[in-house]
């Protein structure tokens, strides 16, 4: 499944620069990595939890319908690097992120403040995360509520859950963070910062957006809708 999944990608990648496409020159040279999500939030159970409104549900028919959310972390040779994340499960799109030296609610702030300015959601948009600590701080439940968002957790311990996110993470893993060793958090954000920015939303193609990348999906929907409401009118 895995290796068919990366021959689409393959001549999909081919196609988008007129090349043809041969199946046995294509797949010289390609190697499957085996995907790994490391976990590193941990549930405060004096917090209060938000309802699961997702029930591993991850589609959404527009955009900013369903955020989903998480942090993962790196090593580095001057410690640890952490890294929040919001996803808009519509478009498999990273439309916020942080990073930080330490796992605090301040990052997931952070996160979810860049995706909200940038994004600038409707009412009723559905933040969706783990139980870890920094999503269940009195702050950023008071921060949902300000911007408009409703949250919702997962159950405790369930990668399907969350399943968006812990694929996403399995996708820098093994196609940046696993090529080499990272000497410094500097080097390491400028990297993250330029996979998601640079490579992840505007390049990468999809397979669950029928081979498109993120940028481009959203830019399709928008060209559709806006026809249909000129036509509309």
């Amino acid at each position: 499944m895995v290796v068919a999944v990366a021959r689409r990608r393959v001549r999909a990648e081919l196609h988008t620069f007129g090349l043809p496409w041969n199946h046995c020159a294509a797949c010289v040279g390609i190697s499957v990595s085996r995907r790994r999500a490391p976990g590193c939030t941990r549930r405060n159970p004096r917090d209060p939890l938000a309802p699961d409104l997702v029930q591993r549900a991850f589609t959404a028919e527009a955009p900013n319908r369903l955020w989903v959310a998480d942090i993962t972390q790196h090593p580095t040779a001057e410690g640890w690097l952490y890294c929040a994340a919001v996803m808009d499960a519509f478009s498999r799109r990273i439309v916020g992120w942080a990073m930080g030296e330490r796992i605090r609610t301040e990052l997931v702030l952070e996160a979810v403040n860049m995706a909200t300015r940038t994004r600038r959601p409707e009412p009723g948009t559905i933040h969706h995360s783990d139980h870890g600590a920094q999503y269940t701080a009195l702050g950023f439940g008071q921060r949902l509520r300000a911007a408009g968002l409703l949250g919702s957790m997962g159950t405790v311990g369930d990668c399907y859950d969350n399943a968006l996110m812990e694929s996403f993470w399995a996708t820098l893993q093994t196609e940046l963070l696993d090529r080499q060793p990272s000497p410094t958090r500097a080097l390491l954000r400028s990297e993250i910062f330029s996979f998601i920015e640079g490579f992840y939303n505007r390049h990468r193609l999809h397979s669950s957006l029928d081979m498109v990348t993120p940028v481009e999906f959203e830019r399709r929907w928008f060209a559709t809708a806006t026809d249909h409401q000129s036509r509309a009118s």
